[in-house]
């Protein structure tokens, strides 16, 4: 797996969900809670993990939601109860995965630029780097915005190399879904899948992931 060439990469982009951060049981707790105010039923923390989150709050509520009531009416519904949850517990159990620190700070060292860019509402996703990543230096961090297309389109990664003016080539991109590995493809840069996360080596592999990494701290020897 790899065939990287000689390119010599200057910057790293990090999805946030299931790559930095495992942020998985506040988010089934969040939308649980919601499921249950409007009397349907929940699910358990692994369909969060393997078939719900990844894609935005929106998608998420269309999956959680049973077939025959996804019309536009209760998805708007659901979503904005699990805005209001996950704002009262979105710290409560998420932490940064073992290794994320000291990879972090192996890239800081090696002058490597850092970025983030995430399916996640950009207020939710400023506030928890801010708070749970504060000793490391990002030089841009991006969430959702309605002005912008969600990944999988390239768009947002395009804007943060286009920022940093460095060729997305020179970009290793890494998350742990399918969505991430697509974006990664579609922006040109290195698609490198965390295999810590939300999915498994074969939906990263189907997605276009060109390494696996089981642990944070291989990511600094691909660059």
């Amino acid at each position: 797996m790899g065939n990287r060439g000689c390119t010599a990469y200057k910057a790293v982009l990090f999805d946030l969900d299931g790559t930095l951060l495992d942020t998985l049981k506040d988010i089934a707790d969040s939308v649980n809670t919601a499921l249950a105010k409007l009397g349907f039923p929940q699910h358990d923390i692994q369909t969060y993990k393997y078939f719900f989150v990844g894609d935005g709050r929106r998608a998420m509520a269309i999956r959680a939601l049973p077939e025959d009531y996804r019309d536009t009416a209760n998805v708007d519904r659901l979503a904005a109860i699990i805005e209001v949850e996950y704002s009262k517990r979105w710290a409560d159990n998420t932490r940064a995965y073992p290794g994320i620190p000291d990879m972090l700070q192996s890239l800081t060292d090696k002058g490597i630029k850092m970025a983030i860019l995430s399916n996640k509402p950009e207020a939710f996703t400023k506030k928890m780097v801010t708070r749970l990543l504060p000793r490391q230096h990002f030089e841009i961090v991006l969430g959702a915005q309605s002005s912008v297309p969600l990944k999988p389109d390239p768009t947002s990664a395009l804007q943060i190399a286009k920022r940093l003016n460095i060729l997305p080539t020179e970009f290793i991109y890494l998350g742990d879904t399918y969505v991430d590995m697509k974006t990664a493809t579609a922006a040109g840069m290195y698609p490198v899948g965390a295999l810590w996360g939300f999915r498994t080596a074969d939906e990263l592999l189907t997605g276009g992931a060109r390494e696996l990494i089981e642990y944070p701290t291989e990511l600094p020897r691909l660059l």
